[in-house]
């Protein structure tokens, strides 16, 4: 990281959550930390505990000088294909900050097209509190997704699963068939629908 930041810059970090899944949306959040307001714990969000996660996803919001979540749809995921959807949806949070990052560092080995410099940063959520704070926004944001979904659909048993190709999810999958919310390009959906 050779940047020096000592002169005030503000630093998002960015994130996606859900691009292995079968269902719903792609979900990425940005978040520039106030560095006089720090937050204790930040770590990966799959690191963490649900509770832990939903504990420290209220005091980002609370602390964070400034954050957004958004996402792409699993219509945009199967027209683009999910690597593009992801960065779409990590361009979308980077924009939607109400302050304007400077610079951002993005989980991962590329960086989406953004107004500002970035630097992409291979597991940067265990590496960067931006990102790993980022990434607890997401996650929590994507679970709660399920969950909706899963009270709308409780046959396919999304609170567990979370929309993961899991031998749980193919089997109601197979059983139930594609939901309007299943990514259709993803070869499993693909495979029941032809």
């Amino acid at each position: 990281m050779e940047f020096d930041f000592s002169q005030g810059k503000r630093v998002a970090g960015v994130d996606e959550v859900g691009r292995g899944p079968l269902v719903g949306n792609v979900v990425a959040a940005a978040v520039i930390l106030d560095p006089e307001n720090p937050i204790e714990g930040l770590a990966d969000s799959k690191k963490l505990s649900a509770k832990k996660r939903e504990q420290l996803y209220i005091e980002i919001k609370e602390k964070a000088l400034a954050w957004c979540v958004a996402s792409a749809s699993p219509a945009e995921i199967d027209e683009i294909n999910i690597l593009h959807a992801s960065m779409l949806a990590m361009k979308r949070a980077v924009e939607g900050l109400d302050i304007p990052a400077e610079f951002v560092y993005v989980d991962g080995n590329r960086s989406p097209d953004l107004n500002c410099p970035s630097e992409p940063v291979v597991k940067g959520d265990s590496k960067i509190p931006e990102i790993s704070a980022a990434s607890i926004l997401a996650k929590v944001d994507r679970d709660r997704e399920m969950e909706v979904l899963d009270q709308q659909y409780p046959e396919y048993g999304f609170a567990k699963h979370k929309g993961y190709p899991t031998a749980l999810h193919f089997e109601k999958l197979a059983e139930h068939g594609p939901l309007p919310e299943h990514r259709r390009s993803f070869k499993p959906v693909r495979d029941l629908l032809s």
